[in-house]
């Protein structure tokens, strides 16, 4: 089932979710509808904050990257109660986009290298380090889980004059070829 993408100025994009249990109702077919969601909107990642569900999960298929970044190739993993431990590197400039912000594509900084413990959707723990494309996919999807939107991490005179683009973002004044929940909307919209 395809989920609605929740916009700019929803309040659960700045929540930091909560641990996902094994016993979440489900799981399995909201994994299934986090990549079906992710897949029709043209993503190569999706949280659950970002379809309205606070917990602690995301998914990332890198392999759109393939071409210019061979680690991306075959890269899909469903990632549980992630916690990034480390980074390290200088920071780099990405030029990065989100579901949430349809037309709005910045330059954001990260680090190059990450460390990360995490389950799978099995809940089967994993310790990894992740660098290049897929650590800055992966640092994307972990700010949704604790309540970090990507235009948090622009400067802020960038960001005042972003301002009426996030406005009408959050209004739903924007093309969008995706189903999607807008704050100052009462209905969703496609």
């Amino acid at each position: 089932m395809i989920l609605p993408v929740v916009a700019y100025g929803h309040p659960v994009l700045k929540k930091v979710a909560e641990e996902i249990p094994e016993d979440y109702p489900d799981l399995q077919e909201f994994i299934t509808n986090l990549w079906e969601t992710m897949y029709l909107s043209d993503g190569v990642g999706l949280a659950a904050p970002q379809v309205n569900r606070s917990v602690r999960i995301f998914v990332i298929d890198a392999s759109a990257f393939a071409e210019k970044y061979p680690e991306a190739d075959h890269f899909k993993k469903a990632f549980l109660n992630a916690r990034i431990y480390k980074e390290e590197g200088d920071d780099f400039s990405f030029n990065e986009g989100c579901l949430s912000f349809p037309g709005l594509r910045e330059d954001i900084l990260r680090k190059p290298v990450i460390y990360m413990k995490y389950m799978d959707e099995n809940f089967i723990e994993h310790d990894e380090r992740f660098e290049g494309v897929i650590a800055r996919i992966i640092q994307h999807e972990y700010d949704h889980i604790e309540g970090i939107v990507f235009v948090d991490r622009i400067p802020s005179l960038k960001k005042m004059l972003l301002k009426r683009r996030l406005t009408d973002i959050s209004k739903g004044n924007v093309e969008v070829g995706y189903k999607m929940l807008f704050p100052q909307i009462r209905k969703g919209r496609k």
